[in-house]
């Protein structure tokens, strides 16, 4: 059953307005026509069961049916990445890790980040249509880019790791997280941290963690951390 987003919708909804976009989306791209039953999300949560009452292309009109409250997951999963330079390949990463099932993405920024700004509405938009087509009913977070030595002294998480490349003990994440804990795990640039943000990140209880034997692009690296947390439950 085709899943489209509702953001204004309320909980106590007995009928729903698509707006223009989603209505020709619903009506002339999938075809659905009066009659046809659909499921509405609105990213927090809740799921509604919707027959369409009114097929218009322009303002398609549905009918609640049912509506429920999908569990909020046991756990908080957050990633702290810092953005490629080259938007395409940070896009793809937003796109998979709201697939996998994050819950939190934080833009990092780092001393070697080459890329401080975003366009929040397009972002935006990649974590809506990633979630609907997963599935899924809550709307990852998508944060205001935060200053990396902000970020370690200020998060409390109960499980914090950071992944680096530098040449010294690491342990595979997924030998280290224990179940049903809040998780976040800090991705570096190209390039990496620098030696003085990774020894701050230490000192601030951060585990350092490795994600396999390879050398990993940033966004290659965010894929696996996500993989390997949402595994981990």
């Amino acid at each position: 059953m085709s899943v489209f987003y509702a953001p204004e919708i309320q909980p106590d909804a007995t009928a729903y307005t698509m707006n223009e976009d989603t209505s020709k989306y619903c009506i002339q791209v999938l075809r659905h026509e009066r009659g046809d039953e659909v499921i509405l999300a609105d990213g927090r949560g809740h799921k509604f069961t919707a027959v369409i009452t009114d097929d218009n292309r322009k303002k398609c009109v549905v009918k609640v049916i049912s509506f429920e409250t999908v569990p909020v997951p046991a756990r908080a999963l957050r990633i702290a990445i810092s953005f490629t330079k080259n938007a395409s390949r940070i896009e793809w990463f937003l796109e998979k890790a709201t697939e996998i099932g994050i819950q939190t993405i934080i833009p990092l920024v780092t001393q070697r980040t080459e890329k401080e700004k975003i366009k929040p509405e397009r972002l935006q938009n990649i974590l809506v249509s990633a979630m609907l087509q997963s599935q899924q009913f809550y709307l990852p977070e998508l944060q205001e880019p935060q200053a990396f030595d902000k970020l370690v002294k200020h998060n409390k998480d109960p499980q914090r790791f950071v992944a680096h490349c530098l040449p010294e003990q690491k342990t595979p994440l997924q030998q280290v997280m224990q179940p049903g804990k809040d998780t976040i795990i800090l991705i570096g640039p190209e390039g990496d941290f620098t030696p003085e943000e990774i020894k701050l990140a230490l000192e601030e209880g951060f585990v350092p963690v490795s994600l396999g034997d390879t050398r990993l692009r940033t966004e290659t690296a965010g894929m696996v951390a996500v993989t390997l947390m949402n595994a981990g439950y």
